[in-house]
């Protein structure tokens, strides 16, 4: 096995399995009301989750967000999800195509077109990689997996804690908006568990950018999983910095504003409610990552199938009882933003 391929399946393993969350920070969607409407006059199937994400329908506005590929195990997750994610009418991201680069063979762990044909695909790759590569390189690995979109995942403090990760994180802006000018597909910009602050929002627009998920702090820390694979010293520097990042509901609440076409809410999403609150504060789709995961290891397709069909069920509800018809409903309907996430907004708004 490669080094590349050991570090994918570690990755799987801690991030179903391993003490990789936050250990303090939060989301702080508990920072979010919703308003109780006694009077909704809905019927729950009249409530209705459709939309249109990236010029594709979706029944609702989720995303099996990305995780893993690049291994034979990898490859029957990816398969098995995006069926699920097919068969309900949600997105499926794929993990980083890195391995592509260097092991070609391992392209068919990528390739979910054969159980998944009409799903919204998310391609991957890093904003180091991209940046080394010719556009016409980059169009190769989104036309190999056939992918709708493709994620530029940033990711700093996860790699500056891999043993074997990057160091140099220059030039990363001028690589997404070449990508955005010169790919076929829409290009996303994609954070990795940290956040994406007001600022860097505004350099992402400023840029061209139109798209961007935030994969805010408060779920998986990925800075955690590569401190568990770390040596002495990086182990240190993992400890530290854990914690690090902007939470998910304060990350949407900096991008929302600032007209992006599509923002992701990804990061700690487990649930239903949590979902309904990303949207009502500006989200237009929420990614779901370990917890898909984590139902896929107990019970495979079933019971990961079974753990969509509650979230969807509890977002729906959370429609019902704010008198909500449909999203663009559910984003007019009147919330409470308190605590630590109003002092978020505080920071934002002082940018």
């Amino acid at each position: 096995m490669s080094d590349i391929q050991s570090r994918k399946t570690d990755h799987l393993d801690l991030a179903a399995k391993g003490d990789v969350a936050f250990r303090h920070k939060t989301t702080l969607f508990d920072c979010v009301d919703l308003v109780h409407d006694a009077l909704p006059e809905l019927a729950l199937d009249e409530v209705d989750l459709s939309c249109t994400v990236l010029g594709k329908p979706l029944r609702a506005p989720l995303l099996i967000a990305a995780m893993t590929g690049g291994t034979d195990r990898a490859g029957e997750i990816n398969r098995t999800l995006a069926r699920v994610a097919e068969r309900r009418g949600y997105a499926f991201g794929l993990g980083s195509q890195r391995p592509m680069l260097t092991r070609p063979e391992t392209r068919t762990s990528f390739d979910v077109r054969s159980a998944a044909p009409a799903v919204l695909l998310l391609g991957n790759l890093g904003v180091v990689q991209a940046s080394q590569m010719t556009t016409a390189e980059v169009a190769a690995l989104v036309r190999a997996v056939q992918a709708d979109a493709l994620c530029i995942h940033l990711n700093p403090a996860m790699e500056v804690v891999q043993p074997e990760g990057d160091r140099d994180f220059r030039g990363g802006l001028a690589t997404l908006t070449r990508l955005q000018r010169e790919l076929p597909v829409p290009v996303i910009a994609k954070e990795t568990g940290c956040g994406i602050s007001a600022a860097a929002a505004g350099r992402l627009r400023a840029a061209g950018i139109e798209h961007v998920d935030v994969s805010g702090a408060g779920g998986t820390s990925w800075v955690a999983v590569e401190t568990q694979r770390a040596s002495e010293g990086q182990r240190q520097l993992g400890e530290l910095f854990w914690d690090w990042g902007i939470p998910t509901a304060a990350s949407v609440l900096a991008t929302a504003p600032q007209g992006f076409q599509t923002v992701i809410a990804t990061g700690g999403m487990h649930n239903g409610l949590q979902a309904a609150k990303a949207l009502a504060l500006g989200a237009h789709l929420v990614g779901i990552a370990r917890p898909v995961l984590q139902a896929y290891e107990r019970g495979g397709e079933t019971e990961a199938d079974r753990f969509l069909a509650q979230v969807e069920l509890e977002l729906r509800t959370a429609l019902l009882l704010t008198g909500s018809k449909n999203l663009k409903q559910l984003r007019a309907a009147p919330r409470r933003v308190h605590g630590e996430l109003r002092d978020w907004l505080t920071v934002w708004q002082a940018e």
